[in-house]
């Protein structure tokens, strides 16, 4: 049977999923040009071109069902709910451009994205100096809620100091504590090694590493590098199409009898898209869909595999939430104005069919950066179920992951 490939996904999955999300839209009782009401628009910039195409989509996805499932219950403040999206194509001043035709043009109320956590911490930027909500649902890089935060910028997805503190203590149980790293030369591959090697040096662990372009396609020179220093664990740290480059040239080069394979992000798009023997390794996700204990989940995971007919990852998750914080948000300070919306998300708890997943999930008031869980666990090939490619060991809680506020370098400052 042929494999779905990651580069496959936008093109047969996201027009199945757009199709059905569209006519949950059209079902809405909200039609804007019916009821005449000025709907609240949320604009959405992602790189649905390039590498990172695929997790990009994804986040759409996942805000676009949650665009309609808000309509359909009422939308926010009583309006209809328009998300506009943008594709920043991976460069940062094409992203910027989008922010700011979203802002001045579109007259958008909130702004999310960007997965590239280059384009996201610019994008914060121009939202801060036009005092307009934002939401980074997929950016990881941790500055953007450290030493860059503003008072109008949360974020969903984890930092990189939350994923590597969850998951190095695993890897080194597993595998010992010499390490190499190949991870992308930009601001979220700079943040996760740093965060990896505080993390690592603690322990009294040793590395080496590269730094390869985030659109690289030839890992042949690094991975000859790495077979060399003999390390207990190679960290593929690169991202969407880049990372299954990597992970088939390892497989390709015969590595994985000498080697270890983990790291901190490897998604359930881009593990769906690998061959049975590169599906390996101890990883994080940062939400994941089999949680059989949690009756939230379950409804959701089915309503979704419904809807769209695909299950869910983390990066749909990013977008549903997103766009429910901005409802949930919106109810409680009865405004979308910017100062206002920021004050009354500070250490917000998402209500259970939000958060999806055990405990309390709240948006933490120093930073801005969302407390979830973290899902450590195994990757593997499928068990019965072709999206079953993990399996959880533990979950580790996001305040702890993250430390305190203090240690982030985040001094906010709201405006008067």
């Amino acid at each position: 049977m042929q494999r779905t490939t990651l580069s496959t996904i936008p093109r047969r999955t996201i027009l199945r999923a757009g199709a059905a999300i569209g006519a949950l839209q059209v079902a809405s009782p909200f039609i804007i040009s019916a009821r005449g009401e000025t709907p609240v628009k949320i604009g959405m910039v992602d790189p649905l071109t390039g590498v990172l195409s695929a997790l990009a989509q994804s986040e759409v996805d996942g805000a676009k069902y949650a665009e309609a499932e808000i309509n359909k219950k009422g939308g926010i403040l009583g309006r209809p709910v328009q998300l506009l999206v943008e594709d920043s194509a991976n460069d940062v001043g094409t992203g910027v451009q989008k922010t700011r035709k979203l802002i001045d043009r579109d007259k958008v109320d909130v702004i999310f994205g960007d997965v590239n956590s280059g384009i996201a911490a610019a994008m914060g930027q121009v939202t801060n100096e036009k005092k307009v909500f934002h939401i980074v649902p997929g950016g990881h890089t941790d500055t953007i809620t450290g030493t860059d935060c503003h008072w109008n910028v949360f974020r969903v997805c984890n930092t990189t100091t939350m994923d590597t503190a969850a998951i190095t203590p695993e890897l080194v149980k597993r595998y010992g504590k010499k390490w190499f790293f190949v991870t992308p030369d930009y601001a979220y591959g700079h943040s996760l090694q740093d965060g990896f090697i505080k993390a690592l040096k603690k322990v009294g662990g040793t590395y080496d590493g590269d730094y390869l372009p985030i659109n690289n396609q030839d890992f042949s020179a690094t991975l000859i590098k790495a077979k060399a220093y003999k390390p207990n664990v190679l960290l593929n740290n690169m991202g969407g199409l880049t990372q299954i480059n990597c992970m088939k040239q390892f497989i390709q080069f015969g590595m994985q009898k000498d080697m270890a394979l983990g790291g901190a992000l490897f998604e359930l798009e881009t593990v769906k898209a690998l061959q049975p023997d590169a599906q390996v390794g101890w990883w994080d996700m940062e939400w994941w869909w089999d949680q059989p204990k949690v009756p939230e989940v379950v409804k959701f995971v089915s309503e979704y595999r419904a809807a769209t007919k695909k299950t869910p990852s983390a990066r749909d998750w990013f977008g549903y939430v997103a766009m429910h914080s901005v409802r949930v948000g919106a109810d409680k300070a009865k405004t979308l104005e910017g100062p206002k919306l920021a004050k009354a998300m500070e250490d917000l708890e998402l209500p259970p069919d939000v958060a999806l997943q055990p405990g309390t999930v709240r948006y933490r008031a120093g930073d801005h950066e969302l407390m979830p869980n973290i899902f450590v666990g195994e990757v593997h090939p499928p068990k019965g179920n072709p999206d079953n490619v993990f399996t959880v060991s533990s979950l580790v809680k996001g305040d702890v992951a993250a430390g305190p506020v203090e240690q982030t370098g985040c001094k906010m400052t709201h405006p008067a």
